[in-house]
């Protein structure tokens, strides 16, 4: 395992930092560990798979966490309000750093990470496979 230690700067669109930063290093398979910061701006879909809830105001990342690759991310994002209540979804585009957001990223030895299309639910699902297979 190779262990990736990063910091976005505000203005970052969180979403789009983590792929950016997973498709650059060709990373086959990874997982973020830890995910802290602050958001000026949220968005974030929530169980149903439809709703998208968008969120403006100042936010606290207090867990970011999930699978990426350079070929597919599934991320899971909880934010803290100022009156400290917590919400949490699927992590879109449109969360936007505002002070900082720390991340530590494992990339994970001899499997890669893909899509598969999942009749079952309707989305593109996480396919793992070997190096050597292709998605």
């Amino acid at each position: 395992m190779k262990t990736h230690v990063f910091r976005l700067r505000r203005g970052s669109d969180l979403l789009k930092a983590l792929q950016e930063y997973a498709r650059t290093r060709r990373i086959a398979a990874g997982t973020v560990v830890s995910g802290v910061g602050c958001v000026t701006r949220a968005r974030v879909r929530d169980a149903s798979g439809v709703a998208v809830r968008e969120l403006n105001e100042p936010l606290e990342i207090v867990s970011l966490m999930g699978t990426l690759s350079a070929a597919r991310t599934h991320l899971h994002i909880a934010l803290a309000r100022e009156d400290l209540t917590v919400l949490g979804g699927h992590l879109m585009e449109g969360c936007i750093v505002n002070t900082t957001a720390e991340v530590v990223l494992l990339e994970l030895d001899g499997v890669r990470f893909g899509a598969e299309w999942d009749g079952e639910t309707g989305y593109d699902e996480l396919a793992i496979l070997s190096l050597e297979e292709r998605a």
